[in-house]
C-alpha cells in the first residue's frame, strides 16, 4: 500500500528529498505522494519531522 501525506504536513520538503523514485511533489497546501509511483519504502515517514506520511 502506498503512503499518503496527512494535513499535518508543514511543507518542509524533507520527504521529497529522501524519496528514491521521486513520487513526492509540492502541492498547494502540502506535499503529495503519487500512489502509482510510490514503492512503499518508508523513507518519507522516517524522515518527516511531524509524522505526516502514513501508510494507506
Amino acid at each position: 500500500m502506498a503512503y499518503k501525506i496527512t494535513e499535518d504536513c508543514i511543507s518542509c520538503g524533507a520527504c521529497a528529498a529522501e524519496c528514491p523514485v521521486e513520487a513526492i511533489t509540492e502541492g498547494d497546501t502540502k506535499y503529495e505522494i503519487n500512489a502509482d509511483t510510490c514503492i512503499d519504502c518508508g523513507n518519507c515517514a522516517e524522515t518527516c519531522p511531524v509524522g505526516a506520511p502514513v501508510q494507506e
